[in-house]
């Protein structure tokens, strides 16, 4: 539809979502005839915008002789108008300081990778990601102080986690090689809940032939790596960035209804839905998910890969429908990028 607008049409609709972007207030002739290059009356501009509202891309919300985009006319002005650039030099940084890896577990990176484009995109930010059930490659316990010790495990992904746990105080060395070898003979080439319940059983039946010191080591590591824990996890920071443009009533039960969605296991399930044949950033606009089109929020999402380039998750923001997408887009793609090369 956007390739069949004249040349006037198209600029006068790009001025009108440029200027309800900026305010979120609908748009008159008069706010366009002061913004446009182009020589034209308000009343020529008054017909032209009669025309796009015809066209169902534009409205007007009350008797104001003002508008505003409609979710096809959002729409089509990202696929057809829109200019994205490239991620700011200065966003590019904060996101890779707040993202380092080192020392952390997965979990951690996403926590911070999703709050820091939350801080950065004014958005609320989310991120759905199953616990990875690759076959393990490495198992390792390390000594780092009386009490305390570092498990490390590598998946045949690549992907490397790292625990603490406790152990028994004053644990020989000797302890911690044997628990390593244990779990490395029974471990390696299988996931986690494929062998923990055997192991379990095993210990439980004293059928092993370790020491009981090494044993409260073993079950140590397998409580630590989440027997009990859902097999993945909804992360979303800045819930209450959505709040700021509420302004009235019935918007905050729309966002009280989001927050509730947000919560639910199944909306987990149908963001990775949403990415997974997709292809880079993935933008969803009020009624284009069902997710949102009671919220009067638009989604940008984008998956994120494992060392094998497969999916295993989905990072983005939620925010309203004018939010800045030529600046959010190449945020939430470099983030995207940015966690699947930490986690592969």
């Amino acid at each position: 539809m956007i390739t069949e607008l004249n040349e006037r049409s198209r600029e006068i609709f790009r001025q009108i979502v440029d200027a309800y972007m900026e305010t979120g207030e609908p748009v008159g002739s008069r706010t366009i005839s002061r913004r446009l290059d182009l020589s034209l009356s308000p009343a020529t501009i008054r017909n032209v915008m009669a025309d796009l509202e015809d066209s169902g891309l534009l409205y007007s919300p009350h008797t104001s002789a003002g508008r505003m985009p409609t979710d096809l006319g959002l729409r089509l002005f990202v696929d057809g108008i829109l200019e994205v650039g490239d991620i700011g030099r200065d966003e590019r940084a904060a996101l890779e300081a707040n993202c380092a890896a080192s020392g952390r577990s997965i979990e951690e990176v996403l926590k911070e990778a999703t709050g820091a484009l939350s801080g950065l995109s004014g958005c609320t930010g989310l991120v759905a990601a199953p616990k990875s059930e690759s076959p393990l490659k490495h198992i390792e316990f390390l000594s780092l102080s009386p009490g305390r010790a570092l498990v490390v495990m590598v998946n045949e992904s690549g992907v490397v986690e790292n625990r603490v746990l406790e152990i028994p105080g004053h644990l020989p060395p000797s302890a911690l090689v044997e628990a390593t070898n244990y779990l490395s003979a029974r471990l390696v080439g299988r996931t986690l809940s494929e062998a923990r319940g055997a192991i379990k059983q095993e210990l439980e039946n004293h059928r092993s032939e370790l020491d009981a010191l090494t044993s409260k080591v073993v079950e140590a590591g397998l409580a630590v790596w989440g027997g009990d824990k859902e097999s993945d996890s909804l992360i979303v920071r800045g819930q209450s960035r959505l709040l700021s443009d509420v302004n009235a009533m019935a918007d905050l039960e729309r966002i009280r209804a989001l927050f509730e969605a947000l919560e639910t296991r199944e909306t987990m399930a149908r963001l990775l839905d949403m990415t997974e044949h997709a292809e880079g950033v993935q933008i969803f606009i009020g009624a284009d998910s069902p997710l949102f089109n009671l919220a009067g929020c638009s989604m940008v999402v984008s998956p994120f890969r494992d060392g094998r380039e497969r999916i295993v998750g989905a990072i983005g923001i939620i925010g309203p429908t004018r939010i800045n997408y030529a600046r959010v887009i190449p945020m939430v793609d470099f983030t995207a990028k940015l966690v699947g090369r930490l986690i592969g």
